[in-house]
């Protein structure tokens, strides 16, 4: 609506500026015309020490063409002299006209008007015989065809400006057309994305702001298709995982009091199931607990940590793990590897990846975990020699509750969560992580990438 106001502005703007330039300047030419006929005549008088209708008739019979519609010379009672006008000559009358007042005064007048069918130019001078006023000089023009030029001009610039009008009115329909159209379509879209229908997209075409806006929508609705989808996954399997260990708790309790003449040995191994089903499914609590967190965006302050340090207590703890199940721990280290995150983030990445490679690698196995800087990058990776990863499954493994053989991996008490809390981590403190194969022999090697903070700043 504004835009049209501002064009209707403008049209106004066209129809009176170009008008009024062209009356004033049209003023101005008549003025020095008028100004130059009357001191012509003035001149022509200026020798005579009084003024007659004789002698100023003789004076003025040598004038060349004024080109004024009527002249008048008066004396100094306003009588009319001389007049130029052919028939009803008003010589013997009084003429006394604004103008003749104000020349007779001894001022130069000029006065001019536009009646839309002439421009009516009156003048006056008053004529000086050594320093006296003897009398005054009067011309009056009546001119249409400048008229006629202006009103001509007047005319096509309303053509023109109506031609405008009606060409931007039909131009205006039609894009409010089309932008309502696409604003209809647009609206209907979010509405049925707000009833949950994330799969409708906004069919808009074009290439203005509207389409884009329409392309940046369906962009945030795949994204919330995706987040739903997701979500809807995650609640799936969270409701599963927990699920599990609950259902085998119930199982073993109804096994223990249904059961009347259990020994005590059986009655503590189904105890001790129900203590490792609690333990799983605390397990899986703390996890999804840690899964809140981190997508939430809390996290805690970042300050600068020594890797190597984390480290050497995460071996520490895993040590005894290792050595039940005849796994060898093995690591190398660089002391300058600091990165800017907690001690906590540190030692989630690296206990989840070593535990990972302890479960899965078979007796006579081995976990090695290297630390070392590249350029303005602290590269931690963590190699082992067990059963390895699919190529298929290779793209999943950090998806939460993903895993490459479920019943293997429940029998040695994951809950599908580790390697998705481990991404989610290294990602929110600005790194990288990614799975591979062995170069040789069966295995995985993770690699993880964190920023490089400057060791100075590393607690002591």
């Amino acid at each position: 609506m504004s835009y049209i106001l501002i064009i209707l502005a403008v049209l106004v703007l066209l129809n009176t500026y170009p008008l009024l330039v062209s009356q004033s300047l049209v003023f101005r030419t008549k003025e020095t015309a008028m100004k130059s006929s009357v001191k012509m005549v003035e001149s022509a008088l200026s020798g005579l020490p009084e003024l007659t209708e004789e002698n100023v008739g003789q004076a003025l019979a040598s004038v060349e063409e004024t080109g004024v519609s009527r002249l008048l010379v008066t004396d100094t009672s306003g009588c009319i002299l001389f007049d130029t006008r052919e028939g009803g000559s008003a010589k013997g009358m009084y003429a006394m006209y604004t103008e003749i007042v104000q020349a007779l005064d001894g001022s130069d007048a000029f006065y001019c008007r536009y009646d839309s069918h002439a421009f009516l130019s009156r003048g006056a001078s008053p004529v000086v015989y050594r320093n006296r006023i003897i009398g005054a000089v009067y011309a009056y023009e009546y001119d249409t065809q400048q008229a006629e030029l202006l009103q001509s001009f007047q005319t096509n610039l309303t053509r023109i400006s109506l031609l405008i009008g009606v060409l931007v009115v039909a131009l205006s329909a039609l894009l409010s057309r089309a932008f309502t159209r696409k604003i209809r379509e647009l609206l209907q879209a979010i509405r049925q994305v707000r009833e949950g229908a994330y799969s409708h997209r906004a069919s808009v075409r074009g290439n203005d702001e509207i389409a884009q806006l329409a392309t940046e929508f369906n962009s945030l609705t795949d994204r919330l298709q995706t987040t739903e989808a997701a979500r809807r996954r995650f609640v799936s399997d969270a409701s599963h995982e927990l699920k599990t260990p609950l259902a085998g708790i119930r199982l073993l309790t109804d096994s223990i009091l249904q059961t009347e003449d259990m020994n005590a040995d059986t009655t503590r191994e189904f105890v001790e199931d129900i203590g490792r089903e609690a333990q799983r499914l605390s397990r899986i609590t703390e996890d999804l607990l840690r899964l809140t967190r981190l997508d939430s965006g809390i996290q805690d302050a970042a300050y600068p940590v020594s890797v190597s340090r984390v480290l050497e207590r995460v071996v520490r703890m895993l040590g005894v793990v290792a050595r039940e199940k005849e796994v060898t721990l093995t690591y190398e280290t660089e002391e300058d590897a600091v990165v800017r995150a907690t001690e906590d983030d540190i030692h989630q990445i690296l206990y989840n990846l070593m535990e990972n490679g302890i479960k899965y690698s078979g007796s006579m196995g081995f976990v090695h975990t290297t630390l070392k800087t590249v350029g303005d990058t602290v590269v931690i990776s963590v190699e082992d020699n067990g059963i390895g990863i699919p190529n298929e499954d290779m793209e999943h493994i950090f998806e939460r509750f993903y895993r490459v053989d479920k019943n293997r991996s429940r029998a040695v008490g994951g809950t599908g969560l580790g390697l998705s809390i481990v991404s989610d981590t290294v990602r929110r403190r600005g790194g990288s992580i990614r799975a591979q194969h062995r170069q040789s022999g069966s295995g995985t090697v993770f690699i993880v990438e964190l920023p490089l903070a400057r060791r100075e700043e590393a607690d002591e």
